[in-house]
């Protein structure tokens, strides 16, 4: 087992794994920028190095001062958390190459995965289904509008190497297909330096459903369930549950025994995510996310592990804790992302936190780094915590949700708290009945005058 790790990450997650760390008698490092020096994780961690100016490209993104601050800290292994670096493969490669262990995938999976054509076409053969559309990437808009004319309109047309919802465009007709195409290739060639794209059906009224996966590099490989993420604004995910509302067991034990075969097979290491679309009881991949998802919580809620000293151990050639025959759903589990933004225009509102107080009780949960005095700096995703509940029934998480929001205070900036207290009220949301595009549909209609 490592004696220390670093954590390459910041906020709320960073704080997560020192957690974890400590518990296992790990020894952690923080790394931080300028703007990071008061941040929780550096007060937490057992040392705390910086490693550059705000930008992030300068800090968190920067390969030579988080491989130099192993070296100085005698650090034997880096957990990138989500996000920043957590699934560059070239990262992986020099991390692999400074003698460091990665506490995650291989820099081969995390390359196959990041490229979704690459991805869709290793998953077809590993009998996971997916979507219709193209076979690899679209090159040209006569392509496009053959690939389209097969599969039939409405299609979306996706980046490569996209994510977070950059580079997608839906076309409803042959009359939409020339703008979307050439709109998604400039996109992704802006945010990703690659402006290849590929086309899939786009259905109409999906649920997204993600299926959490581990395995031991060995080939061995369990499935804890699902996680229902469907409530999204702009792609990006609000609410998370587990177990799914629209999900039986029997689709349960059957999509993730082929998700579990699936990375058994490649012999992946450590957590990972297949994420689907499910619509009229049918299950179409649509991506991998080879690391720890934010919503880890709600699994780990459900099922009575943790994930992250699970990553830890594997990476250190330990055997996994747990077998799928030791793997039961108890409870229902609800994840809401608390944003420093203000709703609803959902602009970013960095700035000093006055006063912070964290829900509690029995089945709740915060995962935050917030604390009274902390300033939000303004170059960083806005999330700011993670609230999480878990009750006996979906009825009881639900009130256990409203509950601790009511006891949530943080004040001295806007927060997305509102948005949660609204759609508890909501009938749809209390029945678990929505799809992917009900809650910006639900936004643009509270949002009409009168």
């Amino acid at each position: 087992m490592f004696d220390k790790i670093l954590i390459a990450n910041r906020g709320e997650i960073a704080l997560r794994v020192v957690r974890a760390a400590r518990e296992m008698g790990i020894r952690s490092v923080a790394v931080h920028s300028t703007a990071d020096a008061d941040a929780m994780h550096v007060r937490m961690a057992d040392e705390a190095i910086c490693i550059g100016p705000p930008p992030s490209a300068a800090s968190y993104l920067s390969f030579p001062a988080i491989l130099s601050a192993c070296e100085i800290t005698g650090a034997q292994a880096i957990h990138p958390g989500y996000g920043f670096l957590s699934e560059n493969a070239a990262f992986v490669q020099a991390v692999e190459d400074h003698g460091l262990t990665f506490i995650g995938p291989t820099a081969e999976h995390i390359r196959i995965m990041g490229d979704k054509i690459t991805a869709k076409e290793t998953m077809k053969a590993l009998g996971v289904p997916c979507v219709p559309g193209s076979d690899g990437g679209v090159p040209t808009l006569a392509d496009a509008k053959r690939v389209a004319a097969e599969i039939g309109y409405p299609v979306i047309i996706k980046a490569t190497a996209g994510g977070g919802g950059r580079g997608m465009k839906v076309a409803r007709s042959e009359a939409e297909i020339e703008r979307a195409f050439q709109t998604a290739r400039s996109e992704s060639k802006a945010a990703f330096g690659n402006d290849e794209v590929y086309i899939e059906k786009y259905l109409t009224t999906p649920r997204h459903i993600e299926i959490q996966v581990f395995g031991d590099g060995k080939g061995k490989a369990v499935h804890l369930g699902e996680r229902d993420c469907s409530l999204q604004r702009r792609h990006q995910k609000v609410l998370e549950e587990a177990p799914g509302p629209a999900i039986t067991e029997e689709q349960r034990a059957r999509i993730g025994k082929v998700c579990a075969d699936a990375v058994a097979k490649i012999g992946y290491i450590g957590a990972g995510t297949i994420e689907f679309l499910f619509e009229n009881d049918e299950f179409y991949f649509i991506e991998m996310n080879t690391r720890l998802q934010v919503e880890h919580p709600v699994t780990e809620a459900i099922f009575g592990v943790d994930l992250v000293r699970e990553q830890i151990r594997v990476a250190a050639g330990e055997p996994m804790s747990f077998g799928q025959e030791d793997l039961f759903i108890r409870g229902h589990a609800i994840e809401v992302r608390i944003n420093a933004e203000k709703v609803p225009t959902f602009s970013p509102c960095p700035g000093q936190i006055t006063q912070y107080h964290a829900p509690g009780g029995l089945g709740v949960r915060m995962d935050s780094a917030l604390y009274d005095g902390y300033r939000i700096p303004p170059y960083y995703d806005s999330l700011i915590a993670k609230l999480i509940v878990h009750g006996r029934d979906r009825p009881e998480a639900l009130a256990r949700l409203g509950r601790a929001l009511g006891e949530l205070i943080v004040d001295g900036v806007d927060t997305t708290v509102p948005l949660f207290h609204a759609l508890l009220e909501n009938e749809d949301i209390q029945r678990g009945d929505y799809s992917i595009h009900w809650l910006e549909k639900w936004l643009t209609e509270a949002l009409q005058p009168g």
